[in-house]
């Protein structure tokens, strides 16, 4: 097993050096067959089968990147007028492999998997370039490519890390998957019925104020903010039975931080399902510049609280309040009436 994972951790980064490293250079989609595929069609096919889009959550990275690419590739089945084939969420580099994400999350119900279309009913797995979602002659160039496979049984893949900036553009979706999952996941530690409760994610652990490195800088937020947000919803909603939950990796940070605050619980050893099943049930939900928080707020029904600077979309709602990080002043009130 351990050799298979190492033959197929090297091939994944080969293919990223090869092709992603190329991204956005002239040549980049030469590398690609399905672009000769494309430039080689003479005249539309005549023949036309039911073809699928597929987009592999990234074994290398954590549940909240995964479900980024899930989300992608659900998103651009539809954008292209195609059906969508489930992968599995996975840690492991081999084809087909689960972890126990892919049932928490329950996002394959009901879907058909590439596994079954490649390996059973005779469908060829071709890949597409990345492209921008952005530029029209990128999803322009995707889409020809598309149309001259249409006389073949095909299942597009998505380049590994396929962009989809927007996220929500699932969120009912996703949404349903989620709660209709058949798994017992964990007892909450909080009531649901008795009072307020404000779940915190502080992302630390992978990230440092002072990082010589950009991109992990850009994922900081300093705990000034928290707080700041923390005392405007204490004041809001100063006559409810107003319950704080910490969710972070550092316990000495936090705690000597946010001590202060009446009624204020420390999750600090929950595993990450626990604190991902938490973050989803909270009535507000202050997420940090992470896509572990950010992706239960998209599953929530609560009011979610979020920095303005963050690499994906928030949707347009009442429950979501955009708060900019370097003046985190915000009007709660617009939201009362959902308590």
């Amino acid at each position: 097993m351990k050799i298979r994972e190492n033959y197929y951790k090297g091939k994944a980064k080969l293919r990223y050096i090869f092709y992603n490293r190329n991204f956005g250079k002239i040549w980049y989609p030469y590398l690609y067959p399905s672009y000769w595929h494309m430039k080689g069609m003479k005249k539309l096919p005549q023949k036309q089968y039911i073809n699928y889009f597929s987009a592999r959550p990234n074994p290398g990275a954590g549940i909240g990147h995964q479900m980024a690419n899930w989300i992608a590739g659900y998103w651009f089945s539809k954008q292209f007028g195609l059906l969508f084939a489930h992968i599995p969420f996975s840690t492991s580099r081999i084809p087909y492999t689960s972890s126990p994400w892919e049932y928490f999350l329950g996002f394959g119900q009901g879907e058909i998997t590439v596994e079954e279309l490649v390996e059973r009913r005779g469908y060829q797995l071709v890949r597409i370039p990345l492209f921008n979602e952005k530029q029209k002659n990128e999803l322009e160039m995707i889409r020809c490519i598309i149309r001259s496979y249409t006389d073949q049984k095909t299942v597009f893949l998505a380049e590994q890390d396929q962009f989809y900036e927007a996220q929500y553009g699932v969120m009912d979706t996703i949404q349903k998957k989620f709660y209709a999952a058949p798994v017992e996941r964990g007892k909450l530690v909080y009531e649901k019925d008795k009072g307020i409760h404000i779940a915190v994610h502080v992302r630390r652990g992978d990230v440092t104020k002072n990082s010589s490195n950009p991109n992990i800088q850009m994922r900081w937020l300093d705990l000034c903010y928290y707080e700041e947000i923390l005392k405007q919803i204490v004041l809001y909603l100063s006559e409810k039975n107003v319950h704080i939950y910490i969710f972070s990796q550092d316990i000495k940070e936090v705690t000597d931080s946010f001590s202060a605050f009446p009624n204020v619980h420390f999750c600090l050893d929950m595993n990450e399902q626990d604190t991902f099943w938490h973050l989803t049930q909270a009535d507000v939900l202050i997420i940090s510049k992470s896509s572990f928080s950010y992706k239960p707020a998209l599953l929530s029904s609560g009011v979610v609280i979020a920095p303005k600077c963050f690499w994906h979309g928030y949707p347009e709602s009442k429950r979501w309040i955009i708060v900019d990080e370097e003046n985190p002043k915000f009007y709660f009130e617009n939201v009362r009436d959902l308590f």
